[in-house]
């Protein structure tokens, strides 16, 4: 027996599933996505899954009549495709992050009568979980109560990494592999600070900004390390003792267990505005600062990196549960034991 894990689009919602399947080395997983977002680009080569299935589907939302109709008539044959994957790979249970790449193996699920698990990375439900939390075996948010598992599930790296900061040598600017203009721009803004108090600054600009970021810093003279994409984004996170980011749900909680200060500044445009309510949550708890993307405030920016860093980076060491990851697998193979 095999066990499928799907979802995707996002960076948040794939890395979960990088991180669950560390625990489950010895089984036979199935990854089953899209070809539309950054499936292909995280598990095309990934050799943890014995067969990877990318299938011709994208997402509902923000389109027109003729655009929902089609992308719904996509996940629905998709469906029926996945059924048949399902059969060949004695599929015993199947493990959604969400995000419209999941739509064909959750609805297949349902019509093979296969046991769901569904994982919500965000503090505001997406809308895809949302429709099938009532017909999930069992559905995992680290935000609600009764959630029987609350531990979010991050790779181990993050946890080793952590260390306490006090002081800030190190300043590290996220906006995702995509990018973020705010924060490129806030970056670039506060570099020649940055240089005169003697502050290193690293940079993810996003795969398609890194020439006109790097041309950036060198005509204001300021050398930054600038990257896109990256498999190292935990070495990057432990060398920086501060951090301004974007809100998914995995970055932020990858930055929690590197126990590493952050200034969130939320993707205005997000489902739900879910970035803002991920960062609430810390922020409700005096871990981590917020603002707006149209009220940034580049004094009160620099102003932070003049604060004694160690309660906050205390804190989150002492909020964060461990094995996240562990718990998740082990819920998966309780089911399938029990099949």
């Amino acid at each position: 027996m095999s066990i499928v894990m799907t979802g995707g689009g996002t960076g948040g919602h794939l890395a979960i599933i990088q991180a669950v399947k560390e625990s489950l080395k010895e089984e036979d997983l199935i990854y089953i996505g899209s070809t539309t977002g950054q499936d292909r680009q995280w598990f095309e080569q990934d050799k943890d899954f014995v067969e990877r299935y990318f299938l011709s589907t994208r997402g509902v939302v923000n389109q027109g009549i003729v655009g929902k109709v089609t992308s719904l008539l996509k996940i629905l044959l998709s469906a029926l495709k996945v059924r048949k994957i399902f059969k060949t790979h004695q599929v015993s249970v199947v493990f959604s992050v969400g995000g419209f790449a999941s739509a064909p193996a959750v609805i297949a699920s349902k019509l093979a009568g296969i046991p769901l698990v569904i994982h919500e990375q965000n503090a505001s439900i997406g809308s895809l979980n949302k429709l099938f939390k009532p017909f999930a075996h069992t559905f995992i948010s680290s935000y609600l109560e009764e959630s029987p598992i609350k531990a979010y599930p991050i790779k181990s790296i993050f946890f080793d990494n952590a260390r306490i900061r006090t002081t800030v040598k190190t300043i590290i600017f996220l906006g995702g592999s995509q990018g973020a203009k705010a924060i490129n721009d806030l970056a670039l803004l506060l570099a020649p600070k940055l240089k005169a108090q003697g502050i290193k600054i690293i940079h993810q600009a996003g795969q398609r900004n890194i020439d006109a970021v790097n041309k950036a810093y060198k005509d204001i003279g300021i050398e930054a390390e600038v990257f896109g994409f990256t498999t190292h984004l935990a070495k990057y996170m432990q060398e920086a003792d501060f951090a301004v980011a974007r809100a998914g749900a995995s970055t932020l909680w990858e930055l929690s267990a590197t126990a590493l200060p952050t200034l969130y500044i939320p993707y205005p445009y997000a489902a739900s505005d879910h970035q803002y309510h991920n960062a609430q949550f810390l922020v409700s708890k005096d871990l981590a600062w917020l603002m707006r993307e149209n009220n940034v405030d580049a004094l009160k920016v620099m102003a932070l990196l003049d604060k004694d860093l160690s309660i906050v980076s205390h804190g989150l060491v002492e909020m964060v549960e461990k094995e996240g990851s562990a718990k998740i697998a082990q819920k998966l193979l309780e089911i399938q034991k029990d099949i």
